[in-house]
């Protein structure tokens, strides 16, 4: 199988997120790694808000979708990771704006998480044929 990286557009090249990519694509799927409130440019987490860090955390899952050459239309899937639950009703209000068409299937969790983050976002997404 032939697996080709992608990274976000803004990444600072030194900036390390760990050891994984912050997207894969194999076989015509892209896989998007868990995606935070991260400013790709300046290499830091801002958190905020539950509202500011999921339009941060979907707005850096859409620029690693568009930068394999997908919309936000294309995905399939999302796993949602939550610091506290009880905001699920805000943080879905602002997910819910970036999916217009079938709204992907979805798996929402509350997890313990680092850096203070309130969400994360993974997804996979089915290519477009071109």
């Amino acid at each position: 199988m032939n697996k080709i990286e992608v990274k976000h557009p803004d990444r600072d090249p030194g900036f390390s997120t760990g050891a994984f990519s912050d997207g894969v694509i194999a076989d015509g799927w892209l896989y998007v790694s868990g995606q935070a409130a991260v400013d790709f440019k300046t290499s830091t987490f801002v958190t905020g808000t539950i509202e500011e860090e999921t339009t941060r955390t979907l707005n850096n899952v859409r620029a690693i979708v568009e930068a394999a050459g997908a919309t936000m239309d294309d995905v399939v899937k999302c796993t949602v990771h939550l610091a506290d639950i009880s905001e699920f009703e805000r943080y879905n209000v602002v997910y819910n704006s970036y999916f217009t068409g079938v709204k992907p299937a979805r798996t929402t969790v509350q997890s313990l998480m680092a850096n203070n983050i309130k969400v994360e976002i993974d997804c996979v997404v089915k290519l477009p044929v071109k």
